[in-house]
């Protein structure tokens, strides 16, 4: 009774590889709110012309059509889209919410925004730091394409599904096999601590599964380790990306409402609405590594939105920490 009460955060885990066939409009909301929020927490890198775009869709859904008699002309300061947001950047948002966005729907500005943050290269990119062989920074991740590599903006590596044979690790160390070119591929990078390695072992045999496999009755129990009796031994339970979006294209039931957020009369940043808003989106602060080692699954429930309950989603080991104890949401 003395403990504060609990906050249960919803976040999405697998992102889909096509945004744009999504049926419901509620589901394409749910993803339009997680990618606002990869946008303010710098996930979700773009280029200045992109951002510009995203940031005035986000206008343009949050506050509808430009208002000469109702918007100052500061208003985009009253916003916090990006973690480094400029007066260039903002008078640029003003510019293409102004003039390219009028008469816009809320449903329609999200649905653009989705069209153009789904092409970007850390789309659905949840970055684990690391070294390389040479003892440089990079950042992994997994995307519905493939196995990717960072370092700082730029991508050095994309290894699509088809081509990723075995991912495996030992101690600090991370293996990704593959072929490309019809040549065997190693890629060796190293984490901070074996638990680092191990959660992203974890998070890459749970995306391979998800968008390689046709069927969740071909996913397999894999090892870490290339000898059946050591190593850690973990085995992804729940649909697949193809068994998802068959279930999606199945559904027959009037499309459910969707109640959208408000900021409410004064629109700023540090008002109360707002802030009760970006409260629910902000990260929390990593946790220790538990002495309790996670369960080996994650469990599927649901019929139209399946929410996992495995404590994995969380990346305590990510470029920018997430919820303490999180959901995935699979898209459909």
């Amino acid at each position: 009774q003395t403990q504060q009460p609990y906050t249960m955060c919803f976040r999405v885990k697998f992102y889909p590889h096509e945004p744009m066939k999504i049926k419901e409009e509620l589901t394409r909301y749910l993803l339009y709110l997680q990618l606002k929020r990869d946008i303010y927490h710098g996930r979700l890198l773009c280029p200045f012309a992109e951002a510009a775009y995203l940031g005035a869709c986000i206008i343009q859904a949050e506050l509808g059509d430009y208002d000469p008699e109702e918007h100052p002309s500061d208003y985009i300061r009253d916003f916090k889209l990006f973690p480094k947001q400029s007066l260039k950047l903002e008078r640029k948002i003003m510019e293409i919410h102004k003039n390219e966005l009028r008469g816009q729907c809320a449903e329609l500005a999200e649905l653009n925004m989705l069209q153009r943050a789904h092409s970007l290269e850390t789309y659905g990119v949840d970055p684990h730091p690391c070294k390389d062989f040479t003892g440089s920074t990079a950042f992994l991740g997994f995307t519905a394409t493939g196995f990717v590599v960072f370092q700082g903006n730029k991508r050095i590596h994309l290894l699509k599904w088809a081509d990723v044979s075995k991912l495996k690790f030992e101690g600090k160390t991370f293996y990704v096999i593959g072929i490309q070119k019809e040549k065997k591929l190693v890629l060796t990078f190293h984490t901070s601590t074996p638990a680092a390695c191990k959660h992203l072992w974890k998070c890459g045999v749970e995306n391979q599964a998800f968008y390689k496999c046709a069927k969740s009755s071909q996913i397999k129990t894999v090892s870490s380790s290339n000898i059946f009796f050591k190593g850690s031994r973990f085995r992804y339970s729940g649909r697949v990306a193809k068994e998802v979006i068959e279930a999606s294209s199945k559904i027959q039931r009037e499309p459910p409402e969707v109640r959208r957020a408000q900021f409410g009369q004064s629109r700023s940043f540090n008002s109360l609405s707002h802030k009760n808003l970006i409260m629910n989106m902000e990260p929390l602060v990593p946790a220790l590594p538990s002495t309790n080692e996670y369960e080996e699954t994650a469990v599927d429930s649901g019929r139209r939105i399946l929410l996992t309950t495995d404590p994995n989603t969380h990346n305590r080991h990510a470029l920018m920490p997430t919820f303490v104890k999180s959901h995935g949401i699979f898209l459909v």
